[in-house]
C-alpha cells in the first residue's frame, strides 16, 4: 500500500473513531445526573455501538503502519507515533474503566447496587477517551501535513 493511501486512511479512520468518542463526551452533561431508571433508558441508545470499536482497532493499526512508513521523516514520524500511542492509551482507558462498567451492568441492561459509581467511571472514561482520540486525530493530521511527498 502506498504511503499516500496509508496517510489518507489513517486520517479518515481516526476521524471516524473520534465520532462516537465525541458523541459520548457531548452527551455527558445531559446524562451524568439522571436518576437510575432514566439513565438506564438513555443508555439503550448505545445498543449496537460495539461494532464501532472496529474503527479504533483499525485506526491503531493504520497509525502504526504510518509511523513505520514515515520512520525517516522528522517530525512527521513523531506525530504518527503520538497518534498510535494515543490509541494505545485509548484502549488502556477503555479496558481499565469502561469495559468493566459494561460487564458489571450487562451493557447497561441491568443496574447493580453500585450503579452510580459505575456510571461515573463509564461517563468520565469516555470523556477522557474523547480527548485522547482528539489528540490522536490532530497528531495523525500533523503527521500527514509534515510528511514529504515522495
Amino acid at each position: 500500500m502506498s504511503s499516500r493511501v496509508v496517510q489518507f486512511l489513517a486520517v479518515l479512520i481516526t476521524a471516524l473513531a473520534l465520532v462516537p468518542a465525541g458523541a459520548h463526551l457531548f452527551a455527558l452533561p445531559n446524562k451524568i445526573n439522571l436518576p437510575r431508571d432514566a439513565y438506564l433508558s438513555v443508555q439503550g441508545i448505545y445498543a449496537g455501538w460495539a461494532w464501532l470499536g472496529l474503527f479504533d482497532v483499525v485506526a491503531l493499526i493504520l497509525n502504526v503502519i504510518l509511523a513505520i512508513k514515515l520512520r525517516r521523516q522528522c517530525p512527521a514520524v513523531y506525530f504518527a507515533w503520538t497518534a498510535a500511542l494515543c490509541l494505545v492509551a485509548f484502549f488502556a482507558i477503555f479496558f481499565a474503566w469502561t469495559f468493566p462498567a459494561n460487564q458489571a451492568t450487562a451493557n447497561w441492561t441491568t443496574m447493580p447496587d453500585d450503579w452510580s459509581g459505575l456510571r461515573r467511571e463509564w461517563e468520565y472514561s469516555h470523556a477522557v477517551n474523547a480527548a485522547v482520540m482528539f489528540v490522536a486525530f490532530c497528531s495523525v493530521t500533523l503527521a500527514v501535513i509534515t510528511a514529504r511527498r515522495d
